[in-house]
């Protein structure tokens, strides 16, 4: 069965701009704000790259998601407004940037408040969220209902969006999924002692890359969900090949590019089956060492009418 794109759309295309700034860096090791060289790789994103970006998205007249950690808000509050002036959406992605994978729900908790309230502090309030890393705890969707959130970006495995509850089953999120293969920190990022493997490719190949992948999921009813960050994609050679990107997503026929949460808006009508998360785990073992029921494993994503 074919997904409901809505306005006579076969296909849907976001871009979204994850704003880390520094907060990715300090929450992996606070030491590195002595780190000068390293702090203005960082700085790099919201002083030059956002700008240069806004300019990319205006010329190609595209409104985007911008996923703004509640530090990159406290630090940079006019970039903030400038993406808002510019009509794009602001979603949430943390407020440190924190290391999310194994942490209870009640340190989640107050990192997605402080997010919430760094982003209060300019009066935006989020309806989108992105969990720092794309990593997702089995409590995390509840904690997002709790607070009223709509949709959830962080998940891998969908190629269109889909609504999901909670393991407390208490209201629903949509999902819109997203993909490694369309993240620019796989092909771009890289910096000594950090992060990457020292190998930078060319925005030429990434630029095939991703149209690639864009083609097809034009062809099979997807949604193409990219995910950019400032400090990577913001420089020259990047930003060029990016908006050459845009233009050939934009020219497909049927493809409509929208903001997450306009996608999100649609899918909370268009899809009316509701997914209960329901966690994998390994199978138990006889004493044996053979398991106790072969193949029973289910998928951590059930269906539910």
């Amino acid at each position: 069965m074919s997904f409901p794109w809505p306005h006579g759309s076969t296909s849907a295309a976001a871009f979204t701009f994850d704003v880390d700034a520094e907060s990715c860096v300090l929450a992996h090791d606070p030491a590195s704000s002595s780190r000068m060289s390293l702090m203005t790789h960082q700085a790099y994103g919201p002083r030059v790259g956002v700008p240069r970006l806004l300019r990319l998205l205006e010329r190609q007249e595209v409104r985007a998601t911008f996923f703004v950690p509640g530090f990159t808000a406290d630090t940079y509050p006019d970039v903030v407004r400038r993406i808002v002036d510019g009509g794009h959406e602001i979603a949430h992605h943390g407020y440190l940037h924190e290391p999310m994978q194994g942490i209870s729900a009640e340190q989640e908790a107050s990192y997605i408040d402080a997010g919430l309230e760094a982003l209060d502090r300019l009066g935006v309030t989020p309806v989108g969220y992105r969990a720092p890393w794309w990593e997702m705890n089995w409590h995390t969707a509840d904690l997002l209902v709790e607070r009223g959130f709509l949709y959830d970006s962080s998940l891998l495995d969908g190629d269109v969006p889909y609504r999901f509850r909670g393991e407390r089953g208490s209201g629903s999120l949509v999902e819109i999924p997203v993909d490694w293969a369309l993240d620019d920190w796989e092909q771009y990022a890289f910096y000594p002692g950090w992060t990457g493997s020292g190998v930078i490719e060319s925005p030429r190949k990434v630029h095939e890359m991703w149209l690639l992948e864009a083609e097809a999921h034009a062809a099979e009813n997807g949604c193409f969900v990219l995910t950019n960050h400032p400090f990577i994609s913001g420089r020259p050679s990047k930003a060029a090949a990016l908006e050459r990107l845009v233009e050939d997503v934009r020219a497909m026929d049927g493809m409509w590019v929208a903001t997450l949460r306009e996608i999100a808006e649609h899918a909370l009508v268009a899809v009316d089956e509701i997914r209960t998360v329901r966690r994998v785990t390994a199978p138990q073992r006889r004493l044996d060492g053979r398991p106790v029921a072969p193949g029973a494993l289910v998928a951590a994503l059930d269906g539910v009418g």
